[in-house]
């Protein structure tokens, strides 16, 4: 079965190029289900409800979030209410939401879909990722797993693919914006990349604007950023994963200009 994962959707610009392109990758490629990481779709970050059912209109069967997943006051209801839109599961237990949710289709095995914050570099996770993943497990049906691990440390998200190798299908790096040439499937049949890369502008600094992004660097000082709105580059992963053992068999990158 193939699982075709989206890396994080930057700004109006990101979820209209998205919403564009999408359509015609998932007749090409006929993949089973979706996965698009949306935490940065509305524009500044964040994510709003209208922002999220253009993603699921385009094709997403799964939206995961990260770290700005609860900016907008503007959607913890929607987060309660709609199931297919997860946030970190290691967030406070009263965060609004939930971090996983199994998609569920007649002749399928079921894909559990995960959602984890990293610690490293990083302060909005209140469970550490690792014993997370312990505690959660276990509540899972039977069936292929895929891990969205927002994170900035590379040898976090590494370090998390390599303990759970063989206990999860897949271990998915997001939140860096740039897509790193690392995608490999590890001896126990984990697929793996440590980030998926985004959906926005491709000349821009993680989506933002560079001149802004220089003026914060040379400066230390509050810069306002705004999103980019040059020609856009859609990143992530197109996973094959066996329906009987659960395993990666292959994994891709994926770049669309």
């Amino acid at each position: 079965m193939r699982i075709l994962f989206i890396g994080d959707v930057v700004g109006r610009w990101g979820t209209a190029f998205l919403c564009q392109k999408l359509p015609a990758l998932r007749r090409m490629w006929e993949p089973e289900l979706t996965v698009v990481n949306g935490e940065n779709a509305s524009e500044g970050n964040g994510i709003l409800p209208s922002s999220a059912r253009e993603l699921f209109d385009a094709g997403a069967g799964v939206i995961t979030l990260g770290n700005h997943a609860l900016r907008r006051r503007e959607v913890y209801e929607y987060l309660s209410q709609e199931e297919a839109i997860i946030r970190p599961a290691n967030f406070h237990p009263e965060a609004p939401g939930r971090g996983w949710h199994t998609y569920d289709r007649p002749g399928l095995p079921p894909v559990t879909v995960v959602n984890l914050c990293g610690t490293v570099y990083m302060d909005c996770a209140w469970e550490d990722p690792f014993s997370a993943l312990d505690r959660i497990l276990p509540q899972l049906p039977p069936g292929v797993v895929l891990v969205d691990f927002h994170a900035e440390a590379t040898s976090e998200k590494f370090c998390l693919a390599w303990d759970f190798d063989g206990r999860v299908s897949a271990v998915i790096g997001t939140h860096t914006h740039i897509q790193t040439a690392d995608e490999r499937i590890l001896p126990g049949g984990t697929g793996y990349i440590t980030d998926a890369g985004m959906c926005g502008a491709f000349n821009s600094s993680l989506g933002v604007k560079p001149q802004q992004a220089i003026r914060r660097f040379r400066t230390h000082l509050p810069t306002r950023f705004d999103n980019d709105n040059s020609p856009c580059r859609m990143s992530g992963v197109l996973l094959e994963i066996d329906p009987k053992t659960f395993r990666t068999t292959a994994i891709q990158r994926v770049n669309v200009e």
